[in-house]
């Protein structure tokens, strides 16, 4: 986590529970970044993150720069050096966050 935020990266989770099972959620696996809630699943849609019968999300991680563009798309859990190398490549232009 250290690594992200040196690299000028904001984690977050996006989740289409409530406030409180992400309460629960973080506290229970001590998350050292907030969880979203995405009532009616319209972040997980846009990103391209449903799972394939579209009742649920499937873990994805994007990565968005501070212009909005999308430069780290993949679904599962990738390896975080690979998510930084690619929100580290466009520090150099627009950034990353």
């Amino acid at each position: 986590m250290e690594e992200f935020r040196a690299a000028g990266v904001v984690p977050v989770g996006v989740n289409g529970g409530d406030a409180a099972s992400h309460l629960a959620f973080i506290q229970k696996f001590a998350f050292p970044f907030d969880l979203l809630v995405d009532e009616g699943l319209a972040v997980a849609r846009a990103y391209g993150a449903l799972k394939p019968d579209g009742t649920g999300i499937q873990r994805t991680v994007v990565g968005v720069g501070k212009d909005g563009r999308v430069v780290f798309r993949q679904q599962g859990a990738p390896p975080p050096v690979e998510i930084l190398a690619a929100m580290r490549a466009v520090e150099g232009g627009n950034g990353v966050g």
